[in-house]
């Protein structure tokens, strides 16, 4: 007997007992369905961060110094050098102060607004575009002018869209607005949509301590992004003498160390979904086992035409791997369409688009998989048939 013989008759098998045949499979369709979920669901966070950082910037680098006393310090100055003497690594640098002020608008006092200083490179270090108005520039620096860019929602909140050339107050200094950012998202607060950017001459003397701190720095090349870390890291070290006075972070590196968690936690929950396919699997010997019994008759007739013990085997093999294949496909269906609800559900809880898209190779791992599990269960009560006896098989009632 040829495989397809064999097929076949596992095909007409399964369709006799149709129900049986699907809580059979029961197990291995959840199982399968589950998997490709799950990894659907990983696929879609992925791209989503991906994108996110993208949007922020591949290349960018963050440097904090926690300082080392006066007698071992950086500055505005050594920084903007570093940058002048690399500039086939490095292509821009901002300090960035963060200022915890009271903003007033009018009348009206937001909690949630955030003001930061920064320089005039800022804006292309963050890809930042501009809706109205400009940016800030050196000479707002060097001059440390009370000017301002605001973010989407200030303008179109407070100022109804016309922000330019209007006036706020940060810790009773007034600012007059000279740029306003696009929207960068939906959201209405909580974002560089309702941030405020000041010069970071006039943001460090506002600031308790008095100093800056951290810098943000644009790689040249978005290939060579670890050859910049090291360039920053050299230098500091040059002065400090030791790791534990400064910090350097990549989006890069951060972007790898979350696709990484993301990837352990998928392959977690998947082997988790994964316990369904042994289950399937338990349950197809199982029923293989039962079908043994029902069909002992059959096979000792089969046995005595002269069919030998590795054509039976092979007739059961068969048939379990048939139902798992079968539900392995069902399986796909149905994580397929539970993906797509998913991506639905998501995007209407969460407001955030994160396609739930499960990738070719695990849909094909897990078929693969559940076929296995039909072959390697199905062993068992197939061995069991081309054993018996085709005398006793004949007198089996």
């Amino acid at each position: 007997m040829n495989f397809f013989q064999s097929f076949k008759l596992a095909i007409q098998s399964i369709m006799k007992s149709k129900v049986r045949a699907f809580l059979t499979m029961l197990g291995i369709i959840i199982g399968v369905g589950a998997v490709t979920v799950i990894v659907g669901m990983g696929n879609g966070m992925e791209n989503y961060i991906s994108s996110s950082f993208e949007s922020m910037g591949t290349n960018l680098i963050t440097v904090n110094i926690q300082g080392r006393g006066t007698s071992r310090s950086v500055d505005v100055d050594d920084m903007y050098a570093l940058v002048k003497d690399n500039l086939d690594v490095l292509a821009y640098v901002s300090p960035t102060v963060s200022v915890s002020a009271t903003v007033k608008i009018g009348s009206e006092e937001p909690d949630s607004t955030t003001v930061t200083g920064v320089g005039e490179d800022y804006g292309a270090i963050k890809r930042y575009s501009i809706s109205n108005g400009r940016f800030l520039q050196y000479i707002d620096i060097l001059r440390r002018q009370y000017v301002c860019v605001v973010g989407s929602y200030i303008a179109s909140n407070y100022y109804s869209g016309n922000a330019i050339g209007q006036t706020l107050k940060i810790n009773g200094n007034a600012f007059t607005i000279v740029g306003v950012l696009n929207e960068e998202d939906d959201s209405t607060s909580g974002s560089t949509d309702d941030a405020i950017y000041i010069p970071y001459s006039n943001a460090a003397k506002m600031s308790w301590a008095g100093t800056i701190s951290n810098y943000s720095f644009s790689g040249a090349d978005e290939e060579n992004i670890d050859g910049a870390v090291t360039l920053i890291e050299n230098s500091l070290y040059k002065v400090y003498e030791s790791e534990d006075y400064y910090t350097v972070t990549s989006m890069t590196s951060m972007l790898d160390n979350m696709t990484s968690i993301i990837n352990i936690v998928v392959m977690v929950l998947g082997a988790i979904a994964a316990i369904s396919l042994v289950v399937g699997g338990i349950g197809i010997m199982n029923i293989m086992l039962v079908s043994v019994t029902e069909r002992t008759r059959e096979i000792g007739i089969r046995k005595s035409l002269g069919a030998k013990q590795k054509d039976i085997m092979q007739q059961f093999v068969i048939e379990a791997a048939t139902t798992s294949a079968l539900g392995g496909i069902s399986g796909i269906g149905v994580g397929y369409l539970l993906s797509s609800i998913a991506s639905k559900v998501i995007t209407t809880l969460m407001s955030t688009e994160i396609s739930v898209s499960p990738s070719i190779g695990a849909v094909l791992g897990a078929f693969s998989v559940s076929v296995a599990i039909g072959i390697i269960f199905g062993y068992l009560p197939a061995r069991k048939a081309a054993r018996l006896n085709p005398i006793d098989a004949l007198r089996y009632d």
